[in-house]
């Protein structure tokens, strides 16, 4: 199968809608991509013309991005691209679509942090492992936007 494959940089046009299908769950939203060019001329950047896409992302990727995106917020969308055409009030329509595959909030616009999602089902661990402390230093400094000293452990 030749899919197209593309990755498109804009903003969230719409609020995120997600539903529970029988295929799983899905997020759906409109995705502006506007065109930048430098004018020369007047030493601005001018806008070009703006594409909408809608875009699907199913599953766990629909889940998260349900829980993480909000309009006007900056992304980059990287899926399988889906043209089609419809007849709407009498008159041929084309409509783009992107089945993502990674979606990502775009850092050169701004910062994020990363939180990992749960998982439905916890790993088992493994009979050897070694005791864990209580609290992680790393994880509860971040927490806390502190710094932690490293500690050097000396074997006996």
């Amino acid at each position: 199968m030749n899919d197209t494959t593309v990755t498109l940089v804009g903003n969230v046009a719409t609020a995120v809608e997600y539903r529970d299908t029988t295929a799983g769950g899905v997020a759906r939203f409109r995705f502006a991509v506007t065109a930048r060019r430098w004018d020369r001329e007047r030493g601005l950047w001018s806008d070009g013309n703006t594409s909408f896409y809608t875009v699907s992302a199913w599953r766990s990727l629909g889940a998260n991005l349900a829980a993480s995106v909000s309009v006007g917020e900056p992304l980059v969308v990287h899926g399988r691209l889906k043209v089609r055409e419809e007849e709407r009030d009498g008159q041929r329509k084309t409509f783009v679509d992107v089945a993502a595959t990674a979606v990502g909030h775009d850092l050169s616009r701004g910062t994020a942090a990363f939180r990992r999602a749960a998982r439905a089902e916890p790993r088992p661990e493994p009979e050897t492992a070694a005791p864990q402390p209580e609290q992680d230093p790393w994880a509860v400094a971040a927490e806390e936007g502190t710094a932690v000293t490293p500690q050097l452990v000396t074997a006996p």
